[in-house]
């Protein structure tokens, strides 16, 4: 039976929650788009009047399609080129869904979606339905098909994966904002040491090309290899305005929920640098340069108000 004009309507109230729940469970906002519309599908040839409560039935189809997707996923990154980063969502992008929570940011950090990485399927299920999103157990435990006990044991088996990845206390978002604003000035100035004293001494940067943009498979370690990376990639050179395509602004922003740097040429997002600030300093820069993960965040960035750039570099 063709939905009516109520169904598609309800499916729509529920699609910002369902990217939501999509994009924290894969770490992708164009895999997330997908799984919803092939959400979106299983509705579509449902027999919706029989559907008790829609939200549950929704929100099941499109965890399972998840856990499928994710096994599959992890198959595919095996033969990814270079290091695997989520794509990273800019301020003000619907798909970061529910902030309200300290619990809520934090499932959809750049920092603590690459540590669910190490988490397994189920794992990353439980945590995000329940982090995020305060699905109770016994709502988590039907979805999955497990009991509430396997759901309470996943649960702290996730909780603990991510809090032995987060060591340190973060600072609040006001303070970060300002280091970030002394690392560009540190980085434009082109010197090493003021660059050392802002990271940790353990301090790590890690990107992402995907084979498409030239990024190092190996993480510079430490706040001096990070540092030296850092001078040497904010310094004008023509080959990098050559492979960029332009010259490119940078501009001190947000990226899902956590301080960022992104380089802007002709309109387009080229880079994402997310900053994980500690008290200590900034222990990890996180950079997307893949082209295919930027396109939304180009699209974001178009409609946004971003004020001027720090400087212009390359």
């Amino acid at each position: 039976m063709p939905l009516t004009t109520q169904d598609v309507n309800r499916f729509e109230a529920a699609r910002p929650r369902l990217e939501a729940i999509a994009y924290r469970l894969l770490g992708s906002a164009m895999e997330a788009e997908d799984v919803v519309q092939e959400t979106f599908l299983r509705w579509q040839a449902a027999d919706v009047a029989r559907v008790e409560v829609p939200e549950a039935w929704l929100t099941k189809v499109l965890t399972n399609l998840c856990l499928n997707q994710l096994t599959s996923a992890r198959a595919r990154r095996e033969t990814y080129v270079g290091r695997w980063l989520p794509e990273p969502l800019l301020e003000g992008d619907p798909m970061l869904g529910p902030a309200e929570a300290a619990e809520q940011r934090e499932s959809v950090s750049y920092a603590v979606l690459t540590l669910m990485e190490r988490l397994s399927p189920h794992e990353r299920a439980v945590y995000v339905l329940r982090e995020a999103f305060d699905h109770p157990h016994r709502d988590i435990a039907a979805i999955l098909d497990i009991s509430e006990a396997a759901c309470q044991q996943l649960l702290h088996r996730a909780r603990k994966h991510i809090a032995d990845g987060r060591a340190r206390t973060e600072i609040d978002a006001a303070a970060a904002r300002r280091v970030v604003e002394e690392f560009l000035a540190a980085a434009r100035s082109g010197r090493t040491e003021p660059l050392v004293r802002l990271l940790t001494a353990d301090a790590v940067s890690i990107g992402d090309g995907g084979g498409k943009v030239p990024a190092r498979a190996k993480a510079f370690e430490g706040a001096v290899a990070v540092a030296r990376f850092m001078r040497g990639l904010f310094r004008p050179a023509p080959a990098k305005r050559a492979l960029v395509g332009g010259t490119a602004e940078i501009h001190a922003t947000t990226a899902n929920g956590g301080p960022a740097v992104v380089a802007v040429v002709d309109g387009r997002v080229v880079g994402v640098m997310c900053l994980e600030v500690t008290a200590d300093g900034i222990a990890a820069f996180r950079n997307q340069v893949n082209p295919d993960k930027l396109r939304r965040a180009t699209g974001v960035w178009a409609g946004a108000d971003h004020g001027e750039p720090a400087f212009v570099a390359f």
